[in-house]
């Protein structure tokens, strides 16, 4: 009889998991999965007819060691649970209300959750920006007050967990790869490293920023530079940007948007650029500081705009379009391109869901401020000339390059660019030699939000956090949190 105590039960221990998996409420995503796998009847992980491997000591010692480390709690991980469990597995520690099977059931449950959720977070994230950040700023409320949309703020085309990834990362936990999986995924770049560092001798006031920051670094986007590709990065709270070559790196100021039209996060590739671009006025700017304009012809043409019917496309004399048709929307209004341009004498492009590009500006006086959260959402860049040379090649045709100073206003710096300066009428404006430049191959751009970065010269810097986004990131994160 003694020994039935210890026999194993294989349809036994899947009966107390199906138990288990439903009485689990935990909400996570990893959880959720894990109730899944075994009510889809999903193979037994970490339990055999013999009992248990060297594998579940494994999982709980790298939790114990690096949960920590992390700032992490093991409560979450149910690490204790998993703990006691184990040792009553192999001490053969079994009582009516712990008989061997029970004890099995959960050890496989609880270890197989905590290391998903584990293994999963620190592949992709703890928690979900996309969630998070698109569900923090009201865009529309009820009469009530309660809301009923949420403006988008992160658009980060991201890697996320799915069954697939599940069922690869179980397909890990074996003698042989377990452990070198559960460190590879802990691995996060330069900035992740220098956070856990800098982590082990925070104050606990200090913590909070570290761990949010720390975070941002697990997410991860579908675009990633090659080790050869250039790419540029703003980040917001910095506003700057940093444009980023194996062999060079160039830096300016930016400008973002303001508090109430915030620049969204994103990723994208630069695909092309537009050299003294037309300005279509965006309606919300139409309505906000134009539309009480209507029928003034003065304040159109001193700011170089015109009128177009976006029915039939065709160009309307200011004189003849009043405030309410412009409050309307029936009308386009564009600022002709060239100097005094809203958008400066250079544009920046790539796909994105708002609109927004990198740009020149009429109105460099904003990168003197610190705060620079001035724009509707664009950015504006400092050195926009330096920008351009960046997403050329490198060996690009000097008469080329020489032809885009010239549209751009600037001096030329080639003798051929001379002699065209010197052949126009005194006192001409040099027209526009160059009107698109492909960037090819195109550059991977990042428009980040961390509080605490790591520039590429190696320095570690904190900065404001201007948007208030580390507040719900580490209201999402208190779970994991000590």
């Amino acid at each position: 009889m003694k020994e039935d105590g210890y026999a194993l039960n294989s349809q036994l221990i899947r009966e107390y998991l199906e138990h288990i998996s439903r009485a689990d409420k935990d909400s996570n995503l990893s959880a959720s999965r894990v109730r899944k796998y075994y009510r889809d009847k999903g193979g037994i992980v970490w339990i055999d007819t013999k009992g248990v491997d060297g594998r579940p000591g494994a999982v709980v010692s790298t939790l114990q060691a690096r949960l920590p480390e992390m700032g992490f709690s093991t409560k979450v991980f149910n690490v204790k649970q998993i703990s006691d469990d184990l040792e009553r597995m192999q001490t053969l520690n079994f009582d009516e209300k712990n008989d061997i099977n029970h004890v099995a059931a959960r050890l496989e449950y609880n270890l197989t959750k905590a290391y998903l959720r584990y293994v999963t977070g620190q592949h992709f994230g703890f928690i979900n920006p996309d969630y998070v950040l698109n569900h923090f700023e009201a865009q529309d409320r009820d009469t009530a007050g309660r809301v009923r949309s949420y403006r988008h703020l992160f658009d980060v085309d991201m890697e996320h967990p799915d069954d697939a990834y599940t069922k690869a990362a179980l397909q890990r936990a074996t003698p042989d790869s377990l452990d070198d999986y559960m460190t590879r995924v802990a691995r996060h770049g330069d900035l992740y490293n220098r956070l856990m560092e800098k982590l082990a001798a925070a104050t606990d006031s200090q913590k909070r920023r570290i761990l949010i920051n720390m975070e941002r670094c697990r997410w991860k986007s579908k675009i990633q530079p090659k080790a050869d590709e250039k790419y540029v990065v703003v980040n917001v709270p910095a506003y700057h940007l940093w444009a980023v070559s194996p062999d060079t790196v160039i830096d300016m100021r930016v400008a973002c948007g303001a508090l109430r039209t915030k620049t969204p996060l994103l990723s994208s590739r630069i695909t092309h650029m537009e050299v003294n671009p037309e300005w279509s006025i965006p309606m919300s700017i139409i309505r906000a500081d134009v539309a009480r304009h209507g029928g003034d012809e003065g304040y159109f043409a001193r700011r170089r705009y015109y009128i177009v019917n976006r029915k039939t496309g065709k160009r309307v004399p200011a004189s003849q379009v009043s405030a309410g048709s412009l409050y309307s929307g029936n009308y386009r209004v564009i600022q002709q391109g060239g100097a005094g341009n809203s958008l400066g004498r250079i544009v920046f492009r790539f796909a994105n869901n708002f609109s927004v590009f990198l740009h020149d500006t009429s109105s460099p006086g904003a990168f003197g401020r610190d705060n620079r959260g001035v724009s509707h959402g664009c950015v504006r860049v400092q050195r926009p000339f330096d920008l351009a040379r960046f997403m050329m090649e490198k060996d690009a045709d000097e008469w080329l390059v020489d032809k885009l100073r010239l549209s751009m206003g600037l001096d030329p710096e080639t003798d051929q660019g001379r002699a065209y300066r010197d052949s126009l009428p005194p006192g001409a404006k040099s027209p526009t030699l160059v009107h698109r430049l492909d960037v090819t191959p195109r550059v991977p751009i990042f428009i980040t939000y961390y509080t605490l970065f790591q520039t590429p010269d190696g320095l570690l810097q904190s900065y404001p956090d201007v948007y208030g986004y580390d507040k719900p990131i580490g209201e999402a994160l208190r779970p994991y949190i000590q």
